[in-house]
């Protein structure tokens, strides 16, 4: 919904390890030919105690001070008094010292659908039970941060430079399902924020390569390319492929495809860092580390490893690790994150050399897991890359008829976007990868599209959408990154031992528009619900399947389907006596990004909203 007297246009990009916003200044009546400049804000934020500075990024951190901790007043913001929590820059470096109290990676726990994302658990496994927040509260903490700054320093008692009254793009990873959207748009809107739509990630950082190219990006790229932005995050790894074609001799851009919800990134590779330092330190000094030490170390190789990347003339981070005791360790023990190391560990663990038909490893599961985030269970990112390029062959045959003998839609271009890429070894590897696939089939190597900010194009990009949707720019065309489905149980004879086959009835089409809606005849699936009760189904979804018509039915294929947790809604019982009601359902996909599904009682016309069971375990 946009903002009828906004006076800015506002990207958010709510990041796993780093946030940042970026905004422009409301285009005016389109008598101006020149596109408003993008820029960025710097946050304020507690940068040490009793201080605080601006910065153009916000760690998405948060931390909880401990009972006498910290003296009073050393959290204080300009804007308010010591709340006795702090997000950002000084909540990561207390973080590592005592990681039982700091939140980090609620991101990556709000796509999570197998634990309660409104239930208080964060920090995980710790003790600190004051602590706790919600992955939700967390995301919200830190959007009323993103607020509070920006009314600081550009309203300053101006109630229409309010950020809840601007036009805001908050940018969600391509793999976020409807639920993740639904609970983004969620701690938006408990942040204040009121006009508000989502963008994909590698959308926006592909729109801030053409903000930043400005006339010049029509000469970058031609008609035929399929670009691939590769998104290396904190907590994911997105992919995406988008199409240049020719629309009346002008360049059109369309999202082909987005990849899967992989639960990969800077989170892994700090954890692999850590192992790695903890074993060095028990093989060379005998000193193994406790939990908790193993938990603050973990923060200080992610700090380590960005002040690595960040400069290439540093040869090593230090690392400090409290002790505990003489028992365990008697002092502080200190080492150091070496360069060499990192990259050798980066490069080969989670770019490996592979083949074009190689897959990533399904790991045995056992019958007992610890919970946690569901990580990915196979590190290689270009294993991955490989899955993904593979899966879209078949979906993009007909749209690229010279596909029949690559086995994978190759691309001609990459962007990098995510700042693990600024390590320049790893845009190589991947580079030299997938150029080897290419030759593999005939075709020339992938080109890097230059230009590329890896921890600022999600914002400048998504204000850059912001200008685009008011004719000031180019807009990317896609719809829904996934086709959505109800799952629905054949009608088949009873087998002791077996279930019933699931059957998928496709309610929201791949590509199905923002601003359209589509209505589904229950009778074709006898959809029937009983009033006065509870109805779930099933949901699922899919990445690659691009021809199911709403109402359509098709066999559950499991390496083509996703299964999400339930929806579900309640018809009320009309004269107190509950009744089956036939129904048809409704799916909307609105305007600013989110799914809405509704059962309509047929005769009655009245809509019930179906809402996501966010609450739901899986098995």
């Amino acid at each position: 919904m946009s903002a009828p007297n906004a006076r800015y246009v506002v990207g958010i990009d709510l990041g796993t390890s780093n946030s940042a916003l970026a905004y422009a200044p409301m285009p005016g009546d389109g008598s101006a030919l020149e596109l408003p400049k993008v820029e960025l804000l710097k946050v304020d934020q507690v940068a040490a105690p009793g201080s605080v500075e601006a910065r153009e990024l916000l760690p998405s951190v948060l931390y909880v001070r401990g009972e006498a901790e910290l003296p009073e007043g050393a959290l204080q913001l300009p804007w308010r008094a010591d709340p006795g929590y702090c997000v950002g820059a000084f909540a990561r470096e207390q973080g590592a010292r005592i990681a039982s109290r700091m939140i980090h990676s609620a991101k990556s726990w709000l796509s999570h659908s197998g634990v309660d994302r409104q239930a208080r658990f964060l920090p995980f496994q710790s003790r600190e039970e004051d602590a706790k927040r919600s992955p939700v509260e967390v995301s919200t903490a830190l959007l009323e941060h993103f607020r509070a700054a920006w009314n600081h320093r550009m309203a300053q008692g101006d109630a229409s430079t309010d950020l809840a009254e601007q036009d805001i793009v908050l940018c969600v990873p391509a793999s976020f399902d409807a639920a993740a959207r639904s609970l983004t748009m969620e701690a938006a809107t408990a942040a204040g924020l009121r006009h508000v739509s989502l963008l994909e990630e590698p959308q926006a950082a592909f729109h801030s390569w053409i903000e930043r190219a400005g006339e010049d990006w029509r000469k970058r790229v031609r008609v035929g390319d399929i670009v691939l932005v590769v998104d290396v995050g904190g907590g994911t790894t997105d992919f995406s492929l988008i199409a240049v074609s020719d629309a009346g001799g002008e360049l059109e851009l369309r999202r082909l495809a987005v990849g899967e919800h992989i639960l990969l990134g800077g989170d892994n590779m700090d954890l692999a860092l850590a192992y790695g330092v903890a074993a060095n330190l028990e093989a060379e000094r005998g000193r193994k580390l406790d939990p908790a030490q193993m938990a603050a170390l973990v923060q200080q190789c992610r700090q380590g490893k960005e002040a690595l990347l960040a400069d290439p003339s540093l040869a090593a981070h230090p690392i400090a690790i409290l002790g505990k005791g003489s028992s365990v360790v008697g002092g502080t023990i200190r080492t150091e994150l070496r360069r060499e190391g990192l990259e050798q560990m980066l490069v080969d663990g989670f770019f490996p050399r592979c083949a074009l038909g190689d897959r990533p490893a399904r790991a045995a599961r056992a019958g007992f897991r610890e919970a946690g985030l569901p990580y990915a269970s196979d590190p290689a990112v270009t294993l991955h890359l490989a899955r993904f390029l593979g899966q879209q062959h078949e979906a993009a045959r007909e749209l690229f008829p010279g596909l029949a003998d690559k086995g994978a839609l190759l691309p001609t271009a990459i962007l990098f976007n995510g700042g693990v890429f600024k390590a320049q070894p790893l845009q190589q590897r991947v580079l030299e990868v997938v150029a080897s696939w290419c030759q593999g089939v005939g075709q020339e190597p992938p080109r890097v599209l230059e230009g590329a900010e890896l921890d600022l194009a999600v914002s400048r990009g998504a204000a850059y959408l912001g200008l685009a949707k008011r004719g000031k720019g180019v807009r990317i065309r896609g719809g829904s990154p996934r086709a959505y489905y109800i799952g629905i149980e054949s009608a088949a004879p009873a087998v002791p031992g077996m279930k019933a086959p699931l059957k998928a009835m496709c309610v929201v089409p791949y590509g199905m528009e923002e601003g359209t809606s589509a209505t589904i005849d229950g009778r074709e699936a006898d959809l029937c619900v009983w009033t006065g009760e509870p109805a779930a189904f099933r949901f699922l979804s899919s990445t690659t399947r691009r021809h199911d018509a709403p109402g359509s039915l098709t066999d559950v294929d499991a390496e083509q389907f996703e299964e999400h947790q339930a929806i579900e809604t309640t018809l009320p019982a009309k004269g107190g006596e509950p009744r089956p009601a036939e129904v048809d359902l409704r799916a909307e996909l609105t305007e600013i990004g989110v799914l809405n599904l509704s059962c309509v009682e047929r005769g009655d016309d009245h809509e019930y909203r179906l809402e996501f069971n966010v609450r739901h375990r899986e098995g």
